[in-house]
């Protein structure tokens, strides 16, 4: 099936295994809030146990170094797409009120990301992912 939207996960390329697991997860878990058509409907099994929705697309997952993330930030910013960041100062909270607060006490163009996820028309996310590779 092809999409004609993409969701995209790019991380900085010098995260431990386990920042890049974490960040990815919570980069893409505001995606459905923001843009509900991208969640599928509940899965049912033979048995009919219910579970959750997932996503109705993949999610693409990329690296690149500190350069690469902020020029993708900056091109998905002034295209208007939806965007999740995630910067270094959040690995020292715990808690949302103190992640909003940490992202808040930062200008935009001085974050220190180490992860975005963007979501829009597949034309347009493939420019913010320009020069990224895919994860390894």
């Amino acid at each position: 099936m092809r999409f004609d939207t993409k969701i995209a996960v790019l991380l900085r390329d010098d995260l431990a295994v386990w920042q890049r697991l974490n960040v990815a997860s919570f980069l893409v878990s505001g995606l459905g809030t923001r843009d509900p058509e991208v969640v599928g409907k509940p899965y049912e099994d033979g048995d009919g146990t219910v579970y959750l929705p997932m996503f109705r697309q993949p999610v693409l997952v990329f690296e690149g170094d500190k350069e690469i993330l902020a020029r993708a930030h900056g091109r998905a910013v002034s295209r208007g797409l939806a965007v999740a960041v995630f910067t270094s100062d959040l690995f020292a909270t715990g808690n949302d009120r103190d992640n909003r607060a940490a992202v808040r006490a930062v200008a935009r163009d001085s974050l220190d990301l180490v992860g975005i996820a963007v979501y829009g028309p597949k034309n347009a996310v493939d420019k913010v992912v320009k020069g990224a590779r895919m994860h390894r």
